[in-house]
C-alpha cells in the first residue's frame, strides 16, 4: 500500500495518520522512534507484510511481464492508491479533498517525524498527491516520479502501458483485498503490543 491507503487505514483504525505514514520512512527498530509514532509504524509494517504475502497480490504480480519484476510490487502499491482514490466515496464519509487536508495537517502538526517525511511533506501538500492519485494522468505522473527516485529508473520501463492493460485485474484484486485489510487494521490496532502504546 502507498501513502493514501496507509493514511486511510490509520483513520479506519483510529490511529495516528502521521505515525502511520511515517512508517514509509522509518528504518530499523521501532523502539528507536518517539513513543507517539511507535504504534503507527508497527501498524504500517503489519499492513505492508500482509499486502506483500497475500495470495491476491502474488497472483497479480504474476500477471506483470518479467521486465517489470523488480518494479511490480511498487507499481501495485501505487495502483491500489489510485483505485482507493477513484472509488473513495465508497470507503470514507469525507470527500477525498477534505480527507487530504486533514492528512496534510496531521503530518504538519506532528513532532519528531523521520527526516525523509519532513523534507517531502511540503511537496506532498503543494502538489496535492493524495487527490492527484485519482486520475489516470495523476497515476502516470506518480509512476514517472517514483521511477526518478530509484537507483535504476529503467526497471519501470513499460509500467504505464502494463498498468493500462491490467486495469481490470488490478481493480478486481484491490476491491477483493482492501476490505479485508480494513478489517485487519482494526484488529491489529486492538492487539498492538503494549510496548508500542
Amino acid at each position: 500500500m502507498n501513502f493514501l491507503a496507509h493514511l486511510h487505514l490509520a483513520d479506519v483504525s483510529q490511529t495516528s495518520l502521521a505515525a502511520n505514514i511515517a512508517g514509509d520512512f522509518a528504518k530499523g527498530s521501532i523502539e528507536h522512534f518517539p513513543k507517539h509514532l511507535q504504534q503507527g509504524i508497527w501498524l504500517h509494517r503489519q499492513i505492508d507484510q500482509l499486502t506483500d504475502s497475500h495470495e491476491l497480490t502474488k497472483e497479480l504480480l504474476q500477471k506483470f511481464p518479467k521486465s517489470l519484476t523488480r518494479a511490480a510490487p511498487i507499481i501495485i502499491d501505487i495502483c491500489f492508491d489510485h483505485m482507493l482514490a477513484k472509488y473513495w466515496d465508497e470507503y470514507h464519509h469525507l470527500s477525498l479533498e477534505a480527507f487530504a487536508i486533514k492528512a496534510y495537517d496531521a503530518i504538519d502538526e506532528c513532532d519528531e517525524l523521520p527526516e525523509g517525511l519532513v523534507s517531502i511533506a511540503p511537496k506532498i501538500r503543494k502538489e496535492n498527491w493524495l487527490v492527484a492519485y485519482r486520475s489516470p494522468k495523476g497515476l502516470n505522473q506518480t509512476l514517472v516520479s517514483v521511477a526518478k527516485r530509484v537507483s535504476k529508473p529503467e526497471i519501470f520501463n513499460g509500467a504505464q502501458e502494463t498498468v493500462k492493460k491490467l486495469d481490470i485485474e488490478i481493480e478486481t484484486a484491490f476491491r477483493t483485498f482492501y476490505p479485508q485489510l480494513m478489517a485487519y487494521s482494526r484488529l491489529w490496532t486492538r492487539n498492538t503490543p503494549t510496548e508500542y502504546l
